[in-house]
Parts: structure tokens; C-alpha cells; sequence
């Protein structure tokens, strides 16, 4: 019988993790139960604007991307998320992904198409994140009057 471990020791004792996405809230770079993606453990250097890093908020662990670097910690959202989360610093984040699999084919976060994708995320943030906010109060008010 394996013995389960946490994402941590498994990235101290191997570097790398590769999984499978669980939520939404990386859509659409990653599907739910579909794509896989992989992580290498974080060093002592600081994260970029756009890096994709798993931590852990809460005893749950997330992948999402980096939208501000600040001095003592970082802006963090996922790709299809409205709200933003502050505070997370380098002690918080277990990795960085490297890349991922959709459909057997792999994706690096070199490839120019991610790299494209990743300027496009980071230059619509805030207008998607007004987006969604308005479509869910207006599905809310909609449900009220019916």
C-alpha cells in the first residue's frame, strides 16, 4: 500500500510534479479531469509577472497566475477568476509551471503560443474581471425577477 504525500515533500524529494487539473479556475488554459500540468519546485529567486505557481491557501492547494509582482509578495489570479489575491510571498509558493498536456501534446510556457496567450490573460485581466462581475449580478437580478 503507497503511502499519500503532500505536494511539498513531493516536489522536495523529485523537483517536478506533474497532475491533473482540478477546477475551473485556470479555464480555459486548463481543463477540469483533462489536461495535466506540470510543476518544478521554487527556488530562492523571485517569480515573474505571469509564471503560473502552485501554493497553498487554506490547506488547499492552487494554480494560479501572477499579476503583480510587489516588493515583499505577489498579486495572484486565475485565468477565470474575478477576485484577486493578495499576500501570497515566495515562502507561500511550492512551484512553478513549466508546462502542460492537452490532448497528448505537451505545451512549454517557452512556446511562443503560450507566451501570446499569456500576454493576452495578463493585458485583459481587469476587463474580464469586470465582465464576469457584471454577467453574475445580472444572472442574479435576472433570477430575482423571475
Amino acid at each position: 500500500m503507497s503511502e499519500k504525500i503532500s505536494f511539498e515533500e513531493y516536489l522536495k524529494q523529485n523537483e517536478t510534479l506533474t497532475y491533473t487539473n482540478v477546477g475551473t479556475s485556470m479555464m480555459p488554459l486548463l481543463r477540469q479531469g483533462k489536461d495535466l500540468f506540470t510543476v518544478v519546485r521554487k527556488g530562492p529567486e523571485r517569480c515573474r509577472i505571469g509564471d503560473v505557481v502552485l501554493y497553498k491557501r487554506n490547506r488547499q492547494y492552487v494554480l494560479h497566475r501572477i499579476i503583480e509582482v510587489r516588493e515583499h509578495d505577489y498579486v495572484i489570479l486565475g485565468d477565470n477568476c474575478i477576485q484577486k489575491e493578495y499576500g501570497i510571498t515566495d515562502s507561500d509558493i511550492l512551484g512553478v509551471m513549466t508546462g502542460f498536456v492537452r490532448d497528448g501534446k505537451e505545451y512549454s510556457v517557452n512556446d511562443k503560443q503560450y507566451q501570446a496567450y499569456t500576454k493576452f490573460i495578463l493585458s485583459t485581466a481587469d476587463a474580464r474581471t469586470l465582465t464576469k462581475r457584471i454577467t453574475l449580478k445580472l444572472k442574479r437580478k435576472l433570477k430575482e425577477m423571475l
